[in-house]
This record gives structure tokens, sequence and C-alpha cells, in this order.
């Protein structure tokens, strides 16, 4: 059974853990844990970002096999504005030079004014590829805005992929389900995350239970084959590696069912080679 690329977030480490190793401090951990992809978070690089040894950091991940994905806590477009976010530009700087080949922002507040076609300028010197995440906020975490934007994308037939967080829809009481169905065909990045309520009645991502992975193979009927996906709940044990590896495992899994032949095709491939 081939197994699907998984991806860890960083930030399921917790913020002050990664923040206090450093993220490339975590590199051999997903190697060992089978991890096909690192995903960097802008957010939990310390000190000046000007001043990050970003190359160093690329070989470490490059030298080490990982693909790389850089994750900014960016809107793609502000309110009030009808160009991209200026902060685009630096951003996808950053993320080439951290050798990634996908760089991951939000939505933000897009508008029938929005100048989608001016993302192509944006986007035409970089190598990064771009996917786009529904959020947690009302502007960024519904379904109807994403619709739009992907039919305006489609229709200047611009490369430009979804993030899809399972959990996030929850945010905004929006239906991961019929998400899936709308938008499935334009993902490229699948972030899994259960959702709960704490003691304070907040909705906080968790480590997902058998119902969850079940709902979750459903949602890729509607996804492309193997599609990547990425641990985005807490990762908490005192062996850390085999927490790591049990989730990275599950995740791997996930979907293989779908894409299995019959029990009748296997068994008659089998006994073509009796």
């Amino acid at each position: 059974m081939n197994r699907f690329p998984v991806a860890i977030s960083l930030g399921a480490f917790g913020a002050d853990l990664v923040r206090e190793r450093g993220q490339a401090s975590f590199i051999p951990l997903l190697v060992e844990a089978g991890v096909t992809r690192i995903e960097l978070r802008e957010e939990l690089f310390t000190g000046d970002l000007a001043r990050q040894d970003l190359p160093a950091l690329a070989e470490a991940i490059r030298s080490q096999g990982l693909e790389c994905l850089y994750s900014a806590p960016l809107e793609l477009w502000l309110e009030g504005q009808n160009l991209p976010n200026p902060e685009l530009q630096p951003t996808l700087q950053r993320a080439a030079a951290c050798g990634a080949a996908w760089l991951k922002v939000s939505l933000g507040h897009l508008s029938q004014d929005s100048d989608v076609a001016a993302l192509a300028d944006r986007l035409a010197h970089h190598d990064v590829h771009l996917l786009v995440e529904n959020d947690q906020t009302p502007q960024g975490g519904r379904i109807e805005p994403f619709i739009d934007f992907f039919a305006r994308i489609d229709a200047l037939q611009m490369p430009i992929g979804m993030t899809f967080d399972i959990g996030n829809w929850m945010w905004q009481e929006q239906s991961a389900s019929a998400a899936a169905q709308q938008l499935g065909r334009y993902v490229e990045y699948l972030h899994c995350k259960a959702v709960s309520r704490n003691a304070a009645s907040k909705l906080v991502a968790v480590p997902p239970r058998q119902t969850d992975l079940h709902l979750w193979e459903q949602l890729l009927k509607h996804m492309p084959v193997g599609v990547p996906r990425a641990v985005e709940y807490p990762l908490q044990g005192d062996d850390l590696l085999e927490v790591t590896r049990t989730q990275v495992d599950a995740l791997a899994s996930l979907g293989q069912r779908l894409h299995q032949p019959p029990l009748s095709q296997q068994t008659s491939g089998a006994l073509s080679h009796v």
C-alpha cells in the first residue's frame, strides 16, 4: 500500500517550544517520523525576520530530503483595498529564501472590486506556488468567498490552489462537507485538525478520534487522489517521536480504502502470478 504524503505544521509542537528551540531543530524528528513536508510558520520565528538566516534553514531542510511550505499570517486582500496585500511580495521572497515550493496565506477581504488579475503580476517573478487557506475569520472562513475567488481564478487560468483546513470551518459555523463538495477540486493541501470546546467554551484544535478520521475520508472523496495532508493539531507527549509517528501513519493511510481495487480484482491479480 502506498503512503500518501504527510506534512507537519510546526505549530503542532506548541508555539512556545518551537520558538525556544527554533524551527530547524525539529527537522530530524520529522524525518524519523516519516514526514514528507515541513510547514514553516512565519509567526514562530523569533527576532527580526530580516536577520533570519533563511538560506541556512533552506539547506538544512533540503539536505534531509524534505519538501518545504512557508505559512504566513497574511491576508491576500486587505479591507478597502482592491490590489493584493503589498506584503505579499516580501513574503514570497522570504518563502523562496527558505527553499519553499509553496506559500500559504489567508484569503482576507475579497470583494467585487478586488483586482484578482493583479495577482498574476505579483506571482510572475517567483517560483513559489500560492495556496489560499480558509481561516477562522468572518471574511476568510466562509464558503461563498472561496467559490467567488476560485471562479475568478479559473476564468483567468491562474495557477493558484487551496489549502483546505477541515477544522477552521467550524469557527464560522460552516459545513466542512459542503465546503469539500463545492471546493474540493481546487484543494492542493489539506490541513487536518479535529475541534472541540475547552472548559472556557472556546473552540480548540485537538487530535482526531476514529470518528474524525472517518469523516475526513468522506471529505477526501471530493479532492484529488493522494492530496498532501498536514497535522495541524497538538503533538504532545513524553515520547514526542512516537506520538508524531503515530499521527503521521494515521494521516498517510487516510483515503487509501477509497482507491483500493475491489477484492475480486486483487484476488484475480494474485492468482495470475501463481
